[in-house]
């Protein structure tokens, strides 16, 4: 049996304000209590990298939320793999980066897995 989801995707200015708008656009959408904090970690690691805005996507598909973060920067070492990188791997099933380097994303499942 096909999975059905949603995908969301709004573009951000990069400005530290519209973190708060991040979180609750997530929060709003996704019904897991991690995703607005990984959505805001996601937001502010790109939004380091000097891009002028960054685009955000939220999809889901059955148990599996994916949140995704991109900017038109390519990311450094710091913003890619720094302390809020660090949040976002212990929060979530899988994370990692974009295939061209400018996007981080991160993979929750709604599946109780106790």
């Amino acid at each position: 049996m096909p999975e059905t989801g949603q995908t969301w995707r709004r573009d951000f200015p990069a400005h530290p304000a519209e973190a708060y708008q991040v979180r609750e656009w997530a929060k709003i959408r996704l019904h897991h209590p991690d995703a607005p904090q990984i959505a805001h970690e996601l937001f502010v690691s790109v939004l380091g990298s000097g891009t002028e805005s960054v685009e955000m996507t939220l999809s889901t598909a059955g148990p599996r939320i994916r949140i995704l973060a991109a900017g038109s920067v390519e990311l450094s070492i710091l913003h890619s793999h720094g302390p809020g990188f660090q949040i976002v791997s212990g929060l979530s099933a899988q994370s990692g980066l974009n295939t061209d380097g400018q996007g981080l994303w991160a993979l929750l499942t709604t599946k109780d897995e106790t």
